[in-house]
């Protein structure tokens, strides 16, 4: 899922809270914004197990 409100990717250097914008840049301090929609989670994912075995830095 792709959002069109982005943050500021530089909050705590420049910000005392978080910047939202529609546009690429912040517009208080110009710097690049990102995505501010969270990553998807799908409580039925079926490989969700496999994938979770698999990550490197999980300790055995």
């Amino acid at each position: 899922m792709r959002s069109d409100i982005h943050v500021c990717s530089d909050p705590e250097a420049a910000h005392d809270r978080p910047v939202y914008t529609l546009g690429d840049r912040c517009p208080e301090c110009g710097a690049p914004a990102e995505n501010g929609a969270p990553a998807p989670f799908d409580p039925t994912d079926r490989y969700g197990e496999y994938r979770r075995r698999a990550r490197s830095d999980r300790p055995d």
